[in-house]
């Protein structure tokens, strides 16, 4: 009976102990950071890119400002079933071209004839867009082209600064919440010189939509990747220094990679096309739904999000061939990405900050939750056993970006046959990043961090198997070889199963 008396009263102390203890704070986050605007538009990881005007009706991609606005003339137009193709398909914002570089409006503009008012339509595509995007609670953005090949006081530098801010306020004061504003450098050899008022309507949207984030090839908020393939670089970094930028001049290297020394929070935008052309043409077929799988791993499985153009047809739908392959694109994510296979798994950590950031947070998908390692390391890991052996080719890690873009180098090992082996080696994470290699089987798994800017902090870890990876291509070797810009350890694989037995 003392016996038990003795234990209660150590049980009494433990608990008031645990009560009266203080909880260790979060890390100190690092800067740069983004901004509320710049986390959603991250949460989205795609949107879709609606490339339309009277370009569509005449077979051409950049048009010359002189087509007749009688030719647009889309006789089925339907908003509606562009934002049901894009929400149907996993995507949930849209961007239009209001304006393309001929200086066709798709909206009644007070500041030009050459719009959707001289045409025989007649109609609003800005305006039936937002409706349609707002009752399906999809965001929207708007592209207005910097370049217009129609306006004559294009050139003169003042007057056609302030017809551009003109058009800029009636886009973005008559349609709602825009979540996105488009613009580019894009001109042609020996066009008219003109200096873009560029800081002037930055502070114009800033004033007039608050939460929409503005892309440019320098940002000031999300930045193109430098190509239009869809592609980004292995190494990806948010960071980017906005001053060492040009609209219209940046270096694509330097766009493709970032800057881990950067001062701004610019992440990057992957711009691709599902058709050879921007715009729809009759001859044209979409790419195949495992080449947009692909382009997904090199995008949003690299820290950026994919603008997928899928431009409507002539008659103003989306065409069936494209739907198709949007449908099958879905389906092939979700075959692969519906269910973690560690998400059982027991977690472990060289070290761990306190019981909040305990390393099983990894498992919960999303990056509220995240797992920290005591400060003043020099090592960290999360070690995983699977409980069983399973079998996977993909990995997925995440950290919370909120707390700022830390890991600089890592590496990805299973434990077989008695020894740990390394599979792949691979640089930044950031929001998101996605790595493809031959098939394994194991059941322990270890994640090390090899270099970070300060403590890392992993918010998400899960595995999963594609049978469709093109890693599957990858020819059998014992020696190091590059996949997808990440380095993989290739060992002997079986030629019936491609399942590598590290």
């Amino acid at each position: 009976m003392q016996k038990i008396i003795e234990i209660l009263i150590l049980l009494i102390f433990a608990i008031l102990n645990s009560a009266s203890a203080k909880s260790t704070p979060p890390p100190l986050p690092l800067l740069p950071l983004p901004t509320a605007a710049q986390l959603q538009w991250q949460l989205s990881e795609m949107a879709l890119f609606l490339h339309f005007g009277t370009n569509t009706f005449t077979d051409s991609e950049w048009g010359t400002g002189q087509a007749d606005p009688t030719i647009f003339n889309p006789t089925h137009l339907n908003a509606s079933q562009w934002v049901h193709v894009a929400k149907e398909a996993g995507f949930n914002r849209v961007i239009l071209t209001a304006k393309h570089h001929d200086g066709f409006c798709l909206w009644k503009s007070d500041y030009t004839d050459y719009s959707v008012k001289s045409s025989l339509w007649r109609g609003d595509v800005v305006e039936q867009l937002s409706i349609a995007a707002n009752e399906a609670g999809v965001q929207l953005g708007l592209y207005l082209s910097p370049w217009d090949r129609h306006e004559g006081s294009y050139g003169n530098t003042k007057e056609y600064n302030e017809y551009y801010m003109g058009q800029m306020t009636e886009l973005l004061t008559r349609y709602g919440e825009i979540k996105e504003v488009w613009l580019d450098g894009a001109k042609g050899e020996k066009e008219k010189d003109m200096e873009y008022y560029f800081d002037s309507w930055f502070s114009l949207i800033r004033q007039l939509q608050p939460g929409a984030v503005i892309f440019s090839d320098a940002g000031p908020d999300t930045r193109w990747i430098g190509d239009e393939a869809g592609v980004a670089g292995s190494t990806c970094w948010s960071p980017f220094n906005c001053s060492s930028a040009k609209i219209g001049g940046t270096d694509p290297k330097y766009s493709q990679r970032g800057d881990p020394q950067g001062h701004d929070w610019v992440p990057a935008e992957c711009d691709v096309s599902i058709r050879p052309g921007w715009f729809w043409h009759a001859s044209e077929s979409p790419k195949s739904a495992l080449k947009l799988l692909d382009i997904y791993y090199k995008s949003v499985g690299r820290n950026c999000l994919l603008l997928l153009n899928v431009p409507p047809n002539s008659s103003g739908l989306i065409s069936e061939k494209d739907i198709e392959v949007l449908k099958e694109f879905k389906r092939l994510r979700d075959s692969i990405f519906s269910h973690n296979l560690a998400g059982g798994a027991f977690v472990n950590a060289s070290s761990t900050r306190d019981a909040r950031f305990h390393p099983r947070n990894i498992l919960t998908e999303g990056i509220n939750t995240y797992w920290a390692p005591k400060d003043k390391q020099c090592k960290w890991v999360l070690q995983l056993d699977l409980k069983e052996l399973i079998f996977f080719n993909v990995l997925k890690i995440q950290e919370p970006i909120q707390m700022g873009q830390r890991v600089i180098e890592f590496h990805f090992e299973v434990f077989n046959q008695g020894k740990w082996k390394n599979v792949i080696d691979g640089t930044t994470i950031g929001y998101q990043r996605l790595l493809r290699f031959p098939a394994i089987e194991s059941r322990y798994l270890r994640f090390v961090v090899d270099k970070s800017r300060e403590g890392p902090l992993i918010s998400y870890l899960g595995i999963y198997y594609d049978q469709l990876s093109e890693a599957s291509n990858v020819s059998n070797t014992s020696s190091l070889a590059y996949f997808n810009g990440s380095q993989v350890l290739l060992q002997k694989t079986s030629n019936s199963s491609q399942i590598a037995y590290l």
